[in-house]
């Protein structure tokens, strides 16, 4: 069974209702929050747990057999539940990415849902919900920011240039992230999906992520791709399709830029 356009259109009407309730949700708490440690590098917050409560019941009310993929489960671990019926659509969710960000009191994050068909993202929203931006994408139109076409820039890494930066490249920084940095006016906002959405959007010319999950990835690279970026993982490989199934949360190695940059920049990840 294929998807037909509208049945996109629905999916991301639906994504965009759910992202803005729970991205309302998260800024009415960012003042009250209190975080716990969830790993060596990772806090949570009693607001991420509603925020995804938020979205997931949002969507079920029009796709019960929908399945999900979320970052908060029980213990720490992802939250799992397999679609019941066909077509087999997943969504991966994201309710606050930039939790960092969000338990400082510091309103640098979003909410990122995405729906994914035989392993792909056809459907991404990302909302920023400081500023009221709401990034979305459907594969094969256009990706937008608040209605309005956007696309990704054709500038190269430079002095006068964006690149988003991870925090995650572990005790040895490597030489090429230094040249980067040297180079450019690096940039790191702390939530990966805003990477890519400025990325698709041409305020970012790249972007180099370590560690990122399905969850933070997903919306990003439909709306970054169909913008005219090129994602890949930092061998040069398509990161989709992806086996939902049998997805662990195993982490990924992004390298995502516009398409005068991309080549450039691989070549420097493997110098």
């Amino acid at each position: 069974m294929s998807l037909e356009q509208k049945d996109l259109r629905d999916m991301l009407e639906a994504a965009i209702v759910a992202a803005r309730l729970a991205g309302q949700h998260a800024m009415e708490r960012m003042s009250f929050v209190k975080a716990i440690k969830k790993s060596e590098g990772e806090l949570v917050t009693q607001a991420d747990g509603e925020c995804q409560r938020i979205i997931i019941q949002r969507i079920r009310e029009t796709y019960p057999d929908h399945g999900f993929i979320a970052e908060e489960g029980d213990r720490g671990k992802m939250f799992k539940r397999a679609p019941l019926g066909e077509p087999a659509i997943w969504w991966a969710v994201d309710p606050i990415d930039g939790t960092n960000n969000f338990a400082h009191g510091i309103p640098v994050f979003t909410v990122s849902v995405a729906a994914l068909y035989e392993g792909e993202p056809v459907v991404g929203v990302i909302f920023q919900p400081a500023t009221e931006s709401m990034f979305t994408a459907v594969r094969g139109q256009e990706a937008q920011l608040d209605g309005r076409r956007i696309l990704a820039c054709e500038e190269s890494i430079g002095p006068l240039t964006s690149v988003g930066l991870d925090s995650h490249f572990g005790d040895t920084l490597p030489a090429w992230v230094g040249e980067i940095i040297r180079r450019s006016r690096f940039r790191n906002f702390g939530t990966t999906a805003l990477h890519l959405a400025y990325l698709a959007q041409g305020g970012l010319v790249a972007a180099v992520m370590c560690t990122p999950k399905l969850w933070d990835i997903a919306a990003g690279t439909v709306i970054a791709e169909t913008a005219g970026a090129v994602v890949t993982d930092w061998n040069g490989a398509r990161v989709f399709p992806i086996d939902l199934d049998a997805y662990d949360g195993r982490a990924f190695r992004l390298a995502a830029a516009n398409r005068e940059t991309h080549a450039r920049l691989l070549e420097a990840i493997r110098s």
